[in-house]
């Protein structure tokens, strides 16, 4: 009895110490597992980027002209109101034009005089160089008659000029639009009397459209005429892609700013007064290295990125350049095609051990994150 609870024993035992050897085995191959930081990666790639330098400035409308009387005369029409949409040619109000209409008549009268006075003439003399041919007059008399018809032709141009000049001023009693545009301000109404000069309408053209964009005065030495400009303002979805146009000369005093000049022209729903959101393209890379942002990270010795290799971080300084749109451009330290860590490469040290988690995994994460 006793040699059998003695065997028990040693088996017992020996089970032990085989669970415990076993134990120790899935913790060392744990341990290891745990040591394995889960990664997603991403190769190097090449892109253009832009070197650029942002600013908010207004648009100023270049073609907003105040329409005014070109005649005396009383309003006898309104034809627009302000915020009214308009055409070039349309017709925007009208002045008394019964002075006007009188002097047609008085020259329409004078010309008619003057015809028929030139037609009796011509026939004199038809007649007389008839007679002049039989020796019934002298060469005097021919030359008299046409003088006479000589001056009356000199009349009738001149009546007609008259009445051509009574119409010009006659028409302009109907005021059109130089421009396509709205009506910013009527400044008259029915009934006014109107001098010469005096305003009636100021139209508002979107036609073209002036950006005054103020940059610092450090900026001075890098902006040029020429250069590439992207515009957007809040009034419109429409990105204008101009240049600069000028940059002028003088440095406010207030802000110290240069006020660089861009041109819009035509372009739907930009409006004079908004204001502006300016990118001035300062230089372009064609080839430039690209790796996504995180992938850089700050360690004591520098910017590094961490090039994985058979599960294996690889820690490689880089010197980096331009940043846009969430990437960083590596200028030097790393070539094209090389896979760097993205998402945990902040958790990384030298030659770690890595687990690259897979783009689907990254996305079904991705979907059941709250």
């Amino acid at each position: 009895m006793r040699h059998q609870n003695r065997s028990i024993y040693i088996f017992f035992l020996i089970n032990l110490v085989l669970l415990s050897a076993c134990s120790k085995q899935e913790a060392v191959v744990d341990k290891k597992v745990s040591q394995e930081t889960l990664i997603s990666v991403t190769s190097a790639q090449t892109s253009k980027l832009e070197s650029r330098e942002e600013t908010v400035g207004t648009l100023e409308g270049l073609i907003d002209p105040t329409i005014a009387a070109e005649v005396s005369g009383r309003v006898t029409q309104v034809l627009v109101h302000p915020g009214q949409a308009v055409k070039k040619g349309q017709l925007l109000a009208t002045l008394d034009d019964t002075d006007y209409s009188l002097q047609r008549k008085e020259s329409q009268a004078e010309v008619a005089r003057l015809e028929a006075l030139l037609a009796n003439q011509g026939r004199a003399v038809d007649r007389n160089q008839k007679l002049i041919q039989k020796n019934f007059i002298s060469q005097n008399a021919l030359d008299d008659v046409s003088t006479q018809q000589q001056a009356i032709k000199q009349q009738l141009d001149g009546a007609k000029a008259r009445l051509a000049s009574v119409d010009h001023t006659g028409s302009k009693a109907r005021v059109f639009s130089p421009v396509d545009g709205v009506v910013e301000k009527q400044l008259v109404a029915i009934g006014d009397y109107l001098k010469v000069g005096d305003p009636m309408l100021q139209v508002i053209s979107k036609q073209k459209l002036r950006a005054h964009l103020p940059f610092p005065e450090t900026l001075a030495g890098k902006l040029q005429p020429g250069l590439k400009v992207r515009l957007t303002t809040p009034t419109s979805p429409n990105e204008v892609i101009a240049t600069i146009r000028e940059l002028k000369p003088l440095i406010s005093s207030d802000s110290r700013a240069i006020d660089v000049i861009a041109d819009v022209v035509d372009e739907e729903g930009w409006q004079p007064g908004a204001s502006v959101n300016a990118s001035v393209v300062l230089n372009e890379r064609d080839a430039a290295v690209i790796v996504p942002e995180q992938s850089v990270v700050l360690r004591p010795a520098g910017e590094v990125v961490y090039v994985i290799k058979d599960n294996q971080a690889m820690q490689r300084l880089v010197k980096t350049g331009l940043r846009q749109s969430g990437q960083i451009e590596i200028i030097e330290g790393l070539s094209v095609g090389e896979t760097v860590a993205t998402d945990g490469a902040g958790f990384l040290t030298d030659k770690a051990h890595v687990k690259i988690q897979e783009a689907d995994q990254t996305k079904t994460a991705g979907r059941n994150k709250p």
